[in-house]
C-alpha cells in the first residue's frame, strides 16, 4: 500500500500516492473523542504526563545517538517513535503543551542535522521522500515538515509549492488537540519561509498571493479544528471544555499574527482578500467564543490605518455574529484604537471625515442593538460610552455628534425604563462623565440638550456620584458659570444633590450628607458675574433651588446663598445709579430677600444659624449706609436671642457676636444706637453663670469707645462696664469660696486688668493709674491668698498675670507717650 513515486522524477512535488495523501489519523487511531481519554484525576493525568515524558525523553536519546554517528535510518526512526508520543488523548491542552515543548525541542535538533545532511551529499528530495515511511501519520507529518523546512531552505523547489504541500498533508490529522498543534508547528517552521516581498524565498510576480494563501488555509483548517472541540464530549463538559479552547485560542490567534507581519499585504489585498476570507471564516463557524477572540484579534494586530479604511466591511460583519458574542467588547476596543490613532497625529483627522467614521459606527452599533433585542442595557450604554469617547477625540469641535450619541442612549434608556443593573448605571456615569473630561467645562457639556435626558435614569445615589462628579470638575478647572440659564440647567443636573427623590426614605449617612451638601455651598459661591443684573438673576434662580431642598439642606445652602447676595451688595456700593434700570431692583430690595430667605431657616429650626446671618447682612447693611435696614436685621438677630436661644452656651456665643458686630457698626444715630446697645448690656447681665457675665459686660464696654469715631468714646459707660464687670468677678469669687471652699481663681480678674490697660492706652481720662495699680494688688493678693491656702495653685493664672506684667514692662521700655503712661504703673509682686 505504501508505494511512491520515482525519485528520479524531475519535477516537484514528490507527493504520496492518492490512496496514502488521503489517509487521515482515522485508519491509525479511532478520533472519538470522549470523556474515557481524559482523566477524572488530575493524578492520573500527571502520571501519564510524566509517562509520555519519559517516552519521549528516551526515543530521543536513542536518536541523539543516531544523530552523533550521522545514521540516518536510525535517526528517523527514533524521532518517530518520539514523536509517536504526541499521539495521546489522555492530556488536557495544558500538559499537552509540555510534551509538545520538549518534542519541538528535539526538532529543532533534528532540523540543524538534516541540514547537514545535505551539505555532506544527502538529496533533499529523496530525505523529503523517505520521512513519509513512518508507520504512524503524526509522527510523518511533524517529520515532514521539519524535512519541508529545510526543502525550503534549499531552494531547490518554490517554496510556495512545498507550503502548500505540507498544509495540505496536515488536513489528515482531525483530532483537534493534535491537529491544532501539529499545524502550530507549521506556522511556527514556516513563517520565516514565506515566500514574502524582499525576501530571500521570493518568486514571481504573485508570490505574496501564495504566501497569503498559505496563511489564510493554514488558519482556516486550524479554527475548524478548535470549533469541533466545542462539540465532543457530554454537555455537562461543556465549562471544562470551553476552558481548554481558551487555553488553545492563541494558537489560531497566531496565524493573524503572521498575516500582519506579511510586507507585501497592502492596503487593496488587505481590502480585497485577506479580511473578507477571515470575517467569512469568523461569520461561518457560528461560535461564539472563536467570534469573540478573533475579531478582537483583527482589531489588535492589523494596522490602525487599515481599519479605518476597510470599517464598512469590518463593521458589517458584527450583525452577523451569535447574539451571544460579547459585541460590546469588540467594537469598543476598535474606537479605542480609532480614538488613540485620531489623538497620534492631526494629518490623520481628515481621513475620519473622508471614510465618514463617526456614521459607520454609528449606524453600526444601532444594527448590532436591534439585531441583539436581548442584549443588556449595561451593553449598549457600553458601546455608546465607547462612540462617544470616540467622537470627542475625533471630533471635539462637533457637539452636534455628541448629542446624537447621547440622544441615541436616551432613546434606548427610554424602552428600557428604570435601570436597576448597577453595571449599566456605572456606564451611564462614565458615558456623562466623558464631555466633562474632554472640554474640561460643564459649560460646554450644558449645551448638550440630551445630556440631562441621559441623567435622569440614573439612580438616586448614581445621580448624587454624577452631580459631585460635575462640581469636582467645576473646581478642578476653575470653571465660571456667568449666566443664569446656565446656572438653572446646571442645578437640573445636579437635583440629586438639592433635594429628596419623590417616595424615598431611606437612611443617608451623615458623613457623606455633609460632604455632598458642603460641595453645593462651594458650587454656589463659584457662580459670580461681573454684570450686576446678570448676577442678581443668577441670585434667583439659586435661592429657587434651594428653597425646594427641604430642612436638612437649607442649613448648608442658605449661606452661602446669603454670603454670594452680600457679595452682589457690596459691589453696588456707592454706585449712584441703579444698574438695573429697574426702581424695585436695588441693594435694599435684595436685603428684603435674604430677610425672607433667613425667616426660613426659624423653621428648622436653626435659631443661632440666622441669627449670625441676620448680623453678617447688618454688617453689609452699615457699610452701604442703610440704617433702617440694619437696625432691622438687629432687631431680628435680639428677638432670636430673646426667644429661640435658650442653651445657656448658645447664648454667651450669640451675645459676643451680637457684641462684636454692635462695635463696628457705624450707621446708626444715638438714639438706635443707644437703645441697641442698652439691649446688649442688659443681656449680659442675665447670662446664667457669673464668669459669662462678667466677660459679656467687660465686652459691652467696647461698645462705648471705638477707635476711628470720635462721638463713639464715652469713657466714663467704659468705667461703669469696668466696674460692674468687677463687682460680678467679685461675687464669682464669693460663690466659688462659699459652694467649694475656695476663692477659686483670679483669671476674670487679670481679664479685666487687661481692659484696663487697653483702654487706658487709648488715653480714656476715666481709667487712672492708680485704679490700675489697685487692680493689680487685688490680683496678687488673691493670688498669695490662694498660695497660702490648701488649694492647689492655678498655672494657667500665674502665667496669664505674668504675661500681663511683661506686656507693662515691655510698654514701659518702649519710651514716648506710651512709654511715660505705664511708667506709674506698678509690676512688682511683693
Amino acid at each position: 500500500d505504501e508505494q511512491f513515486e520515482s525519485p528520479s522524477k524531475p519535477k516537484f512535488p514528490i507527493l504520496l500516492p492518492h490512496r496514502l495523501r488521503v489517509t487521515t489519523e482515522a485508519s491509525c487511531r479511532p478520533v472519538k473523542y470522549t470523556t474515557q481519554m481524559i482523566a477524572d484525576g488530575v493524578e492520573d493525568e500527571e502520571k501519564w504526563l510524566a509517562a509520555g515524558i519519559a517516552g519521549l525523553q528516551q526515543n530521543a536519546f536513542y536518536m541523539h545517538r543516531a544523530l552523533d554517528t550521522n545514521n540516518l535510518r536510525d535517526a528517523l526512526k527514533f524521532s518517530a517513535q518520539m514523536l509517536s508520543e504526541l499521539r495521546t488523548s489522555k492530556l488536557s491542552p495544558h500538559k499537552y503543551y509540555e510534551l509538545y515543548m520538549r518534542a519541538f525541542d528535539e526538532l529543532r535538533k533534528l532540523e540543524i542535522f538534516f541540514k547537514e545532511e545535505t551539505r555532506r551529499g544527502c538529496s533533499i528530495v529523496e530525505l523529503y521522500e523517505l520521512v513519509q515511511h513512518a508507520g504512524n501519520i503524526l509522527p510523518r507529518l511533524y517529520l515532514l515538515c521539519t524535512v519541508g523546512s529545510v526543502y525550503i531552505r534549499s531552494k531547490e523547489a518554490p517554496a510556495k509549492d512545498v507550503l502548500k504541500d505540507l498544509v495540505e498533508m496536515c488536513r489528515g490529522i482531525q483530532h483537534p488537540v493534535r491537529g491544532l498543534f501539529l499545524r502550530s508547528y507549521l506556522s511556527q517552521i514556516s513563517r520565516d519561509k514565506l515566500p514574502d516581498i524582499g525576501s530571500e524565498y521570493e518568486g514571481d510576480a504573485d508570490t505574496v498571493v501564495d504566501a497569503v494563501e498559505f496563511v489564510l488555509q493554514n488558519f482556516t483548517e486550524m479554527n475548524k479544528l478548535w470549533v469541533r472541540m466545542q462539540h465532543q464530549g457530554p454537555a455537562r463538559e461543556k465549562q471544562r471544555r470551553e476552558k481548554e479552547r481558551n487555553e488553545l485560542r492563541d494558537l489560531v490567534g497566531k496565524n493573524l499574527h503572521v498575516l500582519s507581519q506579511v510586507e507585501g499585504i497592502d492596503l487593496d489585498m488587505y481590502r480585497d482578500t485577506v479580511l473578507p476570507r477571515v470575517l467569512e471564516q469568523i461569520v461561518n463557524c457560528k461560535d461564539e467564543i472563536a467570534q469573540f477572540y478573533l475579531m478582537d484579534c483583527i482589531i489588535q494586530v492589523f494596522p490602525d490605518e487599515y481599519h479605518l479604511q476597510t470599517l464598512e466591511v469590518l463593521l458589517g460583519a458584527c450583525p452577523q455574529l451569535q447574539p451571544s458574542v460579547d459585541i460590546k467588547t469588540v467594537l469598543s476596543r476598535l474606537m479605542e484604537r480609532l480614538s488613540n490613532y485620531a489623538a497620534s497625529s492631526s494629518e490623520v483627522l481628515p481621513e475620519f471625515l473622508q471614510v465618514e467614521a463617526f456614521s459607520r459606527l454609528n449606524n453600526a452599533i444601532g444594527k448590532v442593538i436591534e439585531a441583539q433585542p436581548d442584549m443588556p442595557i449595561f451593553g449598549a450604554v457600553t458601546l455608546y460610552s465607547s462612540l462617544l469617547t470616540f467622537t470627542l477625540h475625533v471630533h471635539p469641535d462637533r457637539l452636534d455628534y455628541a448629542d446624537q450619541v447621547l440622544g441615541s442612549c436616551f432613546k434606548k434608556l427610554q424602552s428600557v425604563g428604570k435601570v436597576e443593573d448597577n453595571k449599566a448605571t456605572k456606564q451611564i456615569v462614565a458615558l456623562l462623565s466623558a464631555p466633562l473630561e474632554k472640554y474640561n467645562d460643564i459649560v460646554t457639556a450644558l449645551k448638550l440638550s440630551n445630556y440631562p435626558c441621559v441623567m435622569e435614569y440614573l439612580d438616586t445615589e448614581t445621580s448624587k456620584i454624577m452631580a459631585t462628579v460635575i462640581i469636582q470638575s467645576i473646581m478642578k478647572n476653575s470653571t465660571r458659570i456667568s449666566s443664569a440659564d446656565k446656572v438653572e440647567a446646571l442645578f437640573e443636573l445636579m437635583k440629586g444633590l438639592m433635594k429628596d427623590s419623590e417616595g424615598t426614605a431611606e437612611e443617608v449617612d451623615e458623613d457623606d450628607f455633609k460632604e455632598e451638601q458642603n460641595s453645593v455651598a462651594r458650587l454656589i459661591q463659584m457662580l459670580i458675574n461681573d454684570d450686576p443684573e446678570e448676577m442678581f438673576k443668577i441670585m434667583c434662580v439659586v435661592r429657587k433651588q434651594i428653597m425646594t431642598g427641604g430642612p436638612k439642606r437649607l442649613p448648608y445652602t442658605i449661606p452661602p446663598f446669603v454670603f454670594s447676595s452680600l457679595k452682589l451688595v457690596r459691589q453696588l456700593q456707592g454706585q449712584d445709579e441703579n444698574p438695573f434700570g429697574d426702581e424695585a431692583t436695588t441693594p435694599k430690595t435684595i436685603f428684603q430677600l435674604l430677610n425672607q430667605t433667613i425667616e426660613v431657616l426659624l423653621t428648622i429650626p436653626a435659631p443661632e444659624l440666622a441669627l449670625r446671618l441676620y448680623l453678617q447682612c447688618a454688617e453689609a447693611a452699615n457699610d452701604t449706609d442703610l440704617e433702617p435696614v440694619a437696625y432691622d436685621f438687629f432687631t431680628q438677630a435680639y428677638i432670636l436671642y430673646e426667644e429661640e436661644i435658650s442653651d445657656s452656651k448658645a447664648q454667651v456665643t450669640a451675645l459676643h457676636l451680637i457684641i462684636g458686630t454692635l462695635q463696628r457698626m457705624h450707621v446708626f444715630g444715638v438714639e438706635n444706637r443707644d437703645t441697641l446697645t442698652h439691649k446688649a448690656t442688659g443681656y449680659s447681665a442675665k447670662l446664667l453663670k457669673k464668669p459669662d457675665q462678667c466677660r459679656a459686660v467687660y465686652g459691652c464696654a467696647h461698645l462705648f469707645w471705638v477707635d476711628d469715631q470720635d462721638n463713639l468714646k464715652d469713657g466714663e459707660r467704659v468705667l461703669i462696664c469696668l466696674k460692674r464687670a468687677l463687682r460680678i468677678a467679685n461675687a464669682a469669687q464669693q460663690l466659688s469660696n462659699a459652694a467649694r471652699g475656695s476663692t477659686g481663681p483670679v483669671t476674670l480678674f487679670i481679664e479685666i486688668l487687661n481692659k484696663y490697660l487697653y483702654f487706658y492706652e487709648k488715653v480714656n481720662q476715666h481709667i487712672t493709674v492708680d485704679a490700675v495699680n489697685s487692680l493689680i494688688e487685688l490680683i496678687t493678693t488673691e493670688m498669695q491668698q490662694n498660695d497660702s491656702s490648701s488649694s492647689a495653685p492655678d498655672p494657667a493664672a500665674e502665667a496669664f498675670l505674668a504675661g500681663t506684667l511683661r506686656y507693662i514692662q515691655f510698654q514701659k521700655q518702649k519710651g514716648g507717650t506710651i512709654g511715660e503712661r505705664y511708667q506709674a504703673i506698678s509690676t512688682v509682686k511683693e
